[in-house]
């Protein structure tokens, strides 16, 4: 369980979300600031939005830990993104992987995406992403996590607050009531690219293997990820057992 820090303040989450309710993103940010100091990090997967969250943060509090959980199952076009994106924004970058390397989860599992089950990814979810998060959050001593999370993403992110815990580490959402129109004035106003695979129809991408671009037959972004099992890759872990259940398929 990952504990709150000492110098991380206990906050009425009905009240404070009832005052940042109005608020805009660079307000969010810099409430943050002001509230957690070094206890705030912020996460990113460089996928095809990436570039917002990561310059109006930084554009705020330029040396904020940005933590990066590399599953070791990206493209290329990832990588070299990555890359891209940090030079250009100076990023403080915090890279985590798993300790079992894709070869040995490979030959102990087998080829866990493969195998058109929830519990499968979940499983492979856990190695790869989750543990790898966890790891960083209490090396990072975070107290507040600022997340790129939109509400029109998922049925689950549909319930998300400006402010909200997720176990012992506070969750802040500058960007929760953004939509593509937002996002994309955003990126044009700052000059700042899409990922390469946006060219491609990919509309969200995440490891080769579970990503594809956006058919006419999808009636939701999130349907191109995971073969459409589930929504969430479980970084954003739900709070309750019936938030995990609504998890496990994108149709709910």
């Amino acid at each position: 369980m990952i504990s709150v820090t000492a110098k991380t303040p206990q906050l009425d989450l009905n009240l404070l979300n009832q005052e940042l309710e109005p608020k805009n993103a660079i307000a969010i940010v810099e409430w943050s600031r002001g509230t957690f100091g070094d206890s705030l990090v912020m996460s990113t997967s460089f996928g095809i939005q990436a570039a917002v969250m990561l310059h109006l943060v930084t554009r705020v509090i330029p040396n904020i830990p940005v933590i990066w959980v590399d599953t070791g199952y990206l493209p290329a076009e990832t990588y070299k993104f990555a890359d891209e994106l940090t030079q250009r924004l100076q990023l403080n970058l915090h890279v985590y992987q798993s300790p079992i390397s894709p070869a040995r989860m490979e030959a102990l599992h087998g080829k866990l995406w493969e195998q058109n089950d929830v519990e499968a990814l979940n499983q492979y979810d856990y190695i790869r992403k989750v543990e790898p998060m966890q790891r960083a959050l209490q090396e990072l001593q975070a107290g507040a996590w600022l997340a790129g999370l939109r509400s029109d993403q998922t049925q689950h992110r549909q319930t998300l607050k400006r402010v909200d815990r997720q176990g012992e580490i506070y969750k802040i959402h500058p960007i929760l009531y953004w939509n593509a129109k937002d996002i994309y004035q955003y990126l044009t106003a700052n000059d700042l690219p899409y990922h390469p695979y946006f060219d491609l129809g990919y509309v969200t991408v995440g490891d080769w293997h579970s990503s594809r671009p956006l058919t006419a037959d999808d009636n939701h972004e999130r349907d191109t990820r995971f073969q459409g099992l589930k929504q969430e890759c479980g970084l954003h872990l739900p709070q309750t057992p019936e938030e995990e259940e609504s998890l496990n398929s994108s149709s709910l």
